[in-house]
């Protein structure tokens, strides 16, 4: 496998833009990862994605020349090691609380004696041809990324940050926010003081931090960069869909109706 430039910026908090993955068209991947993203997530805890299309996606991206990653649908070391082993250069996990839940994540993805993941013969691996390069690769390029999504996981930020292994943290605003009892509701006091929990643990950390901006706007991303944010999810792929289908077909009426007149 070739070396993962990701791994580095990460290491180096060089800001890297990215974005999501949930249907599961081929030809959509190939767009978005040859459009200068420089990585994207095939996203299985929010989408209807089967395995057989998860493995698609990871395939086209790569070929591609972008970073693939996968965010697992739970903590599950048979999962991450099933993405791992269809060519996923790391993994995106959620509802990470702990800094137990923060090394299993580590071991799973990761082979003895650092890790606990079993050997297997598949894509990553070159169907059996590249597997003690491939170990050394997974060794020193495969990526770790937390997703911090819960109270219980502001108040353990510096014992899972300290796990070694983990490349970055992301944020999950909504179920944060839902974690305290305000779903979406970023202006409540308490949702905002996590926030600003969130904000000072950056400012003193050497880990990459990021945050999905699921809205398109490539504002709201300046103003997440200038918060110190560096790993930045921007948009879903059926978000570009329709946004740009919404705006073209409500210009097009517009200028219909204009016609009209």
């Amino acid at each position: 496998m070739k070396i993962n430039s990701l791994k580095e910026k990460l290491r180096q908090k060089e800001i890297t833009i990215g974005s999501w993955l949930t249907l599961g068209d081929p030809a959509i991947a190939e767009i978005m990862a040859k459009s200068g993203f420089d990585w994207l997530v095939v996203d299985m805890e929010h989408s209807a994605l089967s395995i057989n299309q998860v493995q698609e996606l990871i395939r086209v991206v790569d070929l591609s020349g972008c970073v693939p990653l996968v965010r697992v649908m739970d903590n599950n070391p048979e999962i991450i090691k099933k993405c791992m082993d269809m060519g996923s250069h790391g993994v995106i996990v959620p509802r990470v609380n702990t800094k137990s839940d923060a090394e299993k994540i580590v071991n799973a993805v990761n082979y003895p004696p650092k890790g606990t993941r079993g050997v297997g013969l598949f894509r990553a691996q070159n169907y059996s041809l590249d597997l003690k390069s491939y170990q050394k690769w997974n060794d020193q390029e495969s990526i770790v990324i937390v997703q911090i999504e819960h109270i219980e996981a502001i108040e353990n930020l510096s014992s899972i940050m300290d796990v070694d292994g983990i490349d970055g943290l992301i944020v999950g605003p909504y179920d944060l926010s839902a974690s305290l009892g305000y779903p979406g509701e970023f202006e409540h006091p308490l949702v905002k003081e996590a926030f600003q929990t969130i904000q000072s643990t950056i400012n003193k950390s050497s880990t990459s931090w990021g945050f999905h901006v699921v809205n398109p706007d490539p504002n709201i991303v300046m103003d997440k960069i200038n918060e110190g944010y560096r790993f930045i999810a921007f948009g879903v792929d059926f978000l570009f869909f329709s946004s740009t289908c919404n705006k073209k077909i409500s210009l097009l009426k517009k200028l219909i109706a204009k016609q009209k007149q």
